[in-house]
Order: C-alpha cells, then sequence, then structure tokens
C-alpha cells in the first residue's frame, strides 16, 4: 500500500542522521527485520520481490519509526 514509511534515527559520531525508506509506488510496502545486529528495511513489491534494502547496525539506532498507510488512501508525509 502506498504511503508505508520507516523512519530511522542512527547516531552518526555523535550527530544523528534521519534516513526514511518509502513504498513508493501503489502495492507495495516496507517490511523491517533484525538479524544478527542488524537491522535491516526492505521496500517489497506485492510478490515479495525487494525492491531495494536499507540495513544499519542496532547498536547505532537510537529510534525506528513505523508509519502504515491510513486506511483507504495514501498517507501524505508532510502533513
Amino acid at each position: 500500500m502506498k504511503g508505508d514509511r520507516v523512519e530511522i534515527v542512527i547516531d552518526a559520531g555523535g550527530t544523528p542522521r534521519t534516513y526514511e525508506v518509502i513504498a513508493t509506488k501503489a502495492g507495495r510496502r516496507v517490511d523491517v527485520a533484525t538479524r544478527r545486529g542488524l537491522i535491516e528495511v526492505t521496500e517489497v513489491t506485492r510478490t515479495g520481490t525487494p525492491v531495494r534494502t536499507a540495513r544499519f547496525m542496532a547498536s547505532r539506532i537510537l529510534a525506528l519509526v513505523e508509519y502504515p498507510a491510513a486506511d483507504g488512501e495514501a498517507a501524505d508525509p508532510d502533513e
């Protein structure tokens, strides 16, 4: 569903950095997985094919916020 978005804030040596992974087209979703000290955020299609993946060290993550799409409509990240 378009509108799925995950925001990740990491500690980059004293300065926090923010990254976003957004489902760019209708029918895609964003999955979050924890594997061996890594947080993996992946945008996947309806069939489960990964489109793009971001990996972060779990020890560096300050915050991870998932924004699901609104019911029946796409969420606007600017509102």
